[in-house]
């Protein structure tokens, strides 16, 4: 039971990186945008986190670090789709590939350095259950952040003006910008936002995760969130629950390994994408379901008064 327990608690720890990036990416998407540089974005913001907290010690710092970084990254990329109308498959591409260039120059001067321990986190009283408090209630602060956000960005969407607004630029930008509201900053504005979430989950596996520095440490994390978000069909609570599977199938390979299970470690390591690739088949086979939940907008330029 002890070891099940251990495995949850792991499963959670590898998901939330992978929830909170696919949170970002959602909210670009629900505005009409596609941003294919997640995985870029989280490099830049693990080496800013890193460098944060090895500078000063604070988490709370770090994801700052972290969540500028993304946000800075997502602006030239707004910039270029929003502003000059880049393709965005392209941009997108560019920016994940500049993100990795990046992110091991500047990283250079960090690699084999090493965060101090950090006290570990727990629920008062409820840490102290048999099972479930190991499970659940002894995780870092940002785990339960990402619970919270998942709510958040569900009320937002579905309960909010803002977020009806936010679904109407994505799902018809015409009809919005008709009714005058600002279809281009709405949508540099999502983009930001998701920017920023993308920074946090990139600082998050530097600073917590890890914690330590390597060139490549996000390790298609962020094509995997791409991914979550189709998996999801754009419905926050799903992207939870699908990061919460990727989390724990790649868990399970050191679950496996730790077990004496007779099976390659090349094998095991494939298994996330391996997953992710199973699920996207799948999802593939009714093309429909994805047309319908999908915004109509979505990776479509804006061109006001075309």
């Amino acid at each position: 039971m002890n070891e099940i327990a251990l495995l949850v608690a792991a499963t959670l720890a590898s998901g939330t990186p992978l929830a909170v990036a696919g949170l970002g990416l959602l909210l670009n998407e629900k505005a009409g945008v596609l941003n294919l540089g997640a995985e870029g974005m989280m490099l830049v913001a693990a080496i800013a986190g890193f460098a944060a907290a090895l500078s000063t010690g604070s988490d709370t710092l770090a994801f700052l670090a972290g969540a500028g970084a993304g946000a800075l990254m997502a602006a030239v990329f707004g910039l270029l789709v929003i502003g000059l109308n880049t393709n965005q498959y392209a941009t997108g591409l560019a920016l994940s590939l500049f993100g990795g260039g990046f992110s091991a120059f500047v990283g250079v001067s960090f690699v084999g350095k090493k965060l101090a321990d950090r006290v570990p986190f727990e629920v008062p009283l409820l840490a102290d259950i048999p099972f479930i408090g190991p499970a659940l209630f002894r995780q870092h602060p940002m785990v339960y952040v990402a619970i919270a956000l998942v709510a958040g960005l569900a009320w937002f969407l579905y309960r909010s003006r803002a977020g009806l607004v936010l679904r109407a630029v994505g799902e018809s930008p015409e009809s919005a910008h008709a009714l005058g509201y600002p279809v281009r900053l709405i949508r540099f504005a999502a983009v930001l936002g998701g920017g920023a979430l993308c920074g946090v989950a990139g600082a998050f596996l530097s600073v917590v995760y890890a914690p330590l520095w390597v060139e490549g440490l996000v390790a298609g994390r962020g094509w995997i969130a791409l991914a979550l978000t189709t998996f999801a069909t754009w419905r926050p609570a799903r992207v939870l629950l699908g990061a919460y599977l990727f989390g724990g199938v790649t868990m399970l390979q050191f679950a496996l390994q730790s077990a004496g299970v007779e099976v390659s470690s090349q094998l095991l390591s494939m298994l996330p994408y391996l997953a992710t690739i199973v699920v996207l088949a799948l999802i593939s086979r009714n093309p429909l379901w994805i047309r319908i939940n999908m915004p109509a907008s979505l990776g479509k330029p804006f061109h006001p008064g075309a």
